[in-house]
């Protein structure tokens, strides 16, 4: 999938592609910035996070499994089935181990991330 880089609000942002092209509770892969980044539509809403499972060190993230856990959006990944939050990148099943998270915005039906993680965050944990 390619994306195309705007300046909105002064922060770089990413055109992914548009919410119609993600079926509800799958998930995609973009290059974003040079980072693979697993964009996730769990039902109505849209989460971005990183590609990479920590746990397998593959970039596998979008292929996994999206649901809930206890009303928490998750995806757990397809290796090993380790789960994540969503909105945080949180494993829900290992608390020292988290995957950076992207801001996501949905402007005229198109999905846009934001290019940089959200601060403090890194690739794997």
């Amino acid at each position: 999938m390619t994306a195309i880089a705007l300046e909105l609000d002064g922060a770089p942002w990413e055109d992914v592609c548009a919410l119609d092209d993600i079926v509800p509770w799958t998930g995609v892969c973009a290059l974003i910035a040079g980072r693979q980044v697993a964009i996730v539509r769990a039902g109505d809403a849209v989460y971005a996070l990183g590609n990479l499972d920590p746990f397998s060190k593959a970039n596998v993230l979008s292929r996994g499994i999206v649901g809930d856990r206890g009303g928490i959006p998750k995806i757990a990944s397809p290796i090993f089935k380790q789960t994540f939050d969503l909105r945080t990148g949180q494993c829900l099943d290992n608390q020292a181990v988290r995957v950076p998270t992207h801001e996501v915005r949905i402007e005229r039906g198109r999905i846009l991330v934001r290019r940089e993680p959200r601060p403090g965050e890194h690739d794997g944990a």
